[in-house]
C-alpha cells in the first residue's frame, strides 16, 4: 500500500517536475511507513529464523535504531498531515491563523526537514542506549540467556520509554487539536450557511477533511492505547498482550495509508484504474 503511494507520487513528480504541499507530506509519510514495516519484517525474520544473527554486533542495535527513526518520522509526519488539513481548510479570523494559512506551503518543507532531523536524533539516541546496555549486560552465547538478558536490559530502558512516550503523546495531542479546530470551524461554517439550501465547496472540503481526520483520530487512539500497553508489558517476553499490541502497531501504517488513498482523488483514481486492468486480465484468462 505504501509502495503504491510512493510509486504514484514519484511518477507524478517526474512528470510535473514539482509536488504540492499535500503530496510532499504523503510522499515522506509513505516512505517512512514503507521502511518501518520493511525493517520490522527483517527483524522478525532474523528473530524467528536466524536468531543468532541478533547476537552479532551491531545488528540488533541497528535494527532497533532504524525502526525508531522511521516510526518517529511516521508519527510526526502523520501529525503534520492532520495539522496541514486543519490550517488549509479551517476558517478563523484570528490574525495568527491567517498568517499560518498564508505561509503553510512554505513551512511544510521545513516541518518535514525538522521531523527527519528529530527522528534521526531519536534513532541515534536509542542506538547508543541499547548499545551501552548490551555491552554492560550481555556476556553469553546461549540463546536462552539472550531473552533473559533482553528482559533484564529492558528494565534499564526507562529513558527510552519516557522519550517515546513523550513523542507519542505530543503527536497525539497535535492530532486532537487539529480535529477539534476543524470540527469547530465546520460547526461555525454550517451555522453561517443555514440560510443557504445548497452546499458550497468549503462545506464539502470541511466534511471530507473531517472524515479523514476522524478516521485517523480513531486509529491513532487505538495505536496510542497499544503503545501504552506495550510499555506496561514490555518486560514480559512472549506475552499474548504484546503479540496483540505489535499486531495493531504494524497494521496501523498500512490501514491508515489505505484510508489516505481513498481520501485522495488522484490516488484513488489510479488504484481503481489498476484494479480494473487487473480484473480485465484475469477475466481474459
Amino acid at each position: 500500500i505504501n509502495a503504491f503511494i510512493l510509486c504514484v507520487l514519484c511518477i507524478g513528480w517526474v512528470k510535473k517536475k514539482t509536488l504540492n504541499s499535500n503530496e510532499k507530506i504523503l510522499l515522506l509519510l509513505a516512505c517512512s511507513r514503507f521502511w518501518y514495516l520493511g525493517i520490522s519484517w527483517v527483524y522478525v525474520l532474523f528473530s524467528e529464523i536466524y536468531p543468532y544473527c541478533l547476537l552479532v554486533h551491531p545488528i540488533f542495535q541497528l535494527l532497533q535504531g532504524s525502526c525508531t527513526i522511521f516510526n518517529c518520522s511516521n508519527l510526526w509526519v502523520s501529525a503534520c498531515l492532520c495539522v496541514f488539513y486543519c490550517i488549509k481548510i479551517a476558517n478563523f479570523r484570528n490574525s495568527f491563523f491567517i498568517y499560518l494559512k498564508a505561509k503553510i506551503d512554505r513551512m511544510v518543507p521545513w516541518l518535514l526537514l525538522g521531523s527527519v532531523i528529530f527522528s534521526l536524533f531519536i534513532g541515534i539516541l536509542v542506538y547508543n542506549i541499547i548499545d551501552t546496555a548490551i555491552c554492560k549486560n550481555l556476556n553469553f552465547t546461549c540463546l536462552g540467556s539472550f531473552w533473559k538478558a533482553t528482559i533484564r536490559i529492558e528494565e534499564h530502558f526507562y529513558p527510552v520509554f519516557f522519550l517515546t512516550g513523550f513523542l507519542h503523546t505530543t503527536s497525539f495531542m497535535a492530532v486532537i487539536f487539529a480535529a477539534v479546530f476543524l470540527l469547530f470551524s465546520l460547526w461555525r461554517h454550517k451555522r453561517k450557511m443555514q440560510t443557504n439550501s445548497m452546499k458550497d465547496l468549503s462545506t464539502e472540503a470541511h466534511i471530507r477533511a473531517m472524515k479523514s481526520i476522524l478516521f485517523f483520530f480513531i486509529m491513532y487512539s487505538i495505536n496510542f492505547t497499544s503503545f501504552i500497553l506495550a510499555l506496561v508489558y514490555s518486560t514480559k517476553y512472549r506475552n499474548h498482550v504484546i503479540f496483540l499490541v505489535y499486531l495493531i502497531q504494524h497494521a496501523y501504517p498500512g490501514v491508515h495509508s489505505l484510508i489516505l488513498i481513498f481520501s485522495n482523488p488522484k490516488l484513488e483514481k489510479t488504484l481503481l484504474r489498476i484494479l480494473s486492468c487487473v480484473k480485465c486480465k484475469v477475466c481474459m484468462r
